[in-house]
């Protein structure tokens, strides 16, 4: 049975899946997004991933809604192409901030990107450090999330001149 590794990228960070892939020493996988006349994403998979493991990298920059969507839309084309086993890679979770009702008449949206993200088809959610533990039990798919300190911090020991850095968190947690 065949079962391969594939890695697609929506148009959110082609930088950061190109270096991914480098360094994995794995093609990007070959896939197409077109923009219709009325604004609507198509999203045609240009090779075959019937039983491949396919890992979809899609950061939450600018326009997050726009990005997610398209994330969807290439989740849901693997889907239908066969794909043994899609992990959605966010390593920006969106609307991870929206984690709890701390007001009246509010959407927890981070409860509901991870619903989207399971109807889509993806199969595990790949991550790194959520703003709240909670948000990866909010999934009813596994969640897997990297945390970046040491990164950062092993980045802060190398830099050799530290005096205009600043390091800022939203909040306490």
């Amino acid at each position: 049975m065949k079962n391969y590794l594939k890695i697609m990228t929506g148009t959110s960070n082609p930088m950061l899946a190109e270096d991914i892939c480098n360094y994995l020493d794995c093609p990007p996988g070959r896939l197409s997004l077109e923009r219709e006349a009325n604004d609507n994403i198509k999203v045609r998979v240009e090779e075959n991933v019937r039983e491949d493991d396919v890992f979809v990298i899609q950061t939450s920059c600018s326009p997050v809604n726009d990005h997610f969507i398209e994330l969807l839309l290439i989740i849901d084309a693997l889907k239908y192409a066969s794909a043994r086993r899609i992990t959605a890679v966010l390593p920006y979770y969106p609307y991870v901030r929206s984690d709890k009702k701390d007001e009246p008449r509010i959407s927890i949206s981070a409860r509901l990107v991870a619903d989207l993200l399971e109807t889509a088809g993806a199969n595990r959610i790949l991550t790194m450090t959520l703003h709240s533990p909670q948000i990866a039990a909010f999934s009813r798919i596994p969640v897997d999330q990297l945390w970046a300190t040491n990164l950062i911090c092993d980045h802060l020991l190398q830099t050799k001149d530290l005096r205009d850095a600043v390091v800022v968190s939203p909040d306490v947690g």
